[in-house]
């Protein structure tokens, strides 16, 4: 069994590899996790003694749970893929899908980047 934990990391600027999009480097013997398991931490506004009498700030750990939407899509129906979408807020896969070729095809046009001819949206 391996000892690797993932780590996120951010870059700080915004002309970086992942645009200030978290990361996570995955050694090449490893395997990005399926899901993730993160603590959200809040400050109560109530203070505590520390080790030498000073006030250090108290803490609730909330526990919260991220899957991989790229498995979840590959392992569900697409009905119930986009239950899952509708849960989080998001559209439906299908529609979501139209509006990025959209916005691509105005990056394309914008570039001057012309498709090749046998392009068609949604195949492979």
């Amino acid at each position: 069994m391996s000892n690797w934990y993932p780590e996120i990391m951010y870059e700080e600027v915004e002309e970086g590899l992942s645009s200030k999009i978290p990361f996570i480097m995955v050694p090449p013997d490893e395997v990005m996790p399926s899901f993730l398991f993160i603590f959200e931490s809040r400050e109560t506004g109530e203070f505590e003694p520390g080790m030498d009498g000073e006030d250090l700030p108290v803490s609730e750990l909330d526990l919260h749970q991220y899957a991989s939407m790229a498995i979840l899509k590959n392992q569900l129906n697409p009905a119930d893929f986009d239950k899952v979408r509708d849960a989080l807020g998001l559209e439906p896969l299908a529609s979501a899908a139209a509006k990025g070729a959209k916005i691509t095809s105005r990056v394309k046009e914008t570039l001057g980047v012309e498709p090749p001819p046998e392009y068609e949206h949604g195949s492979d």
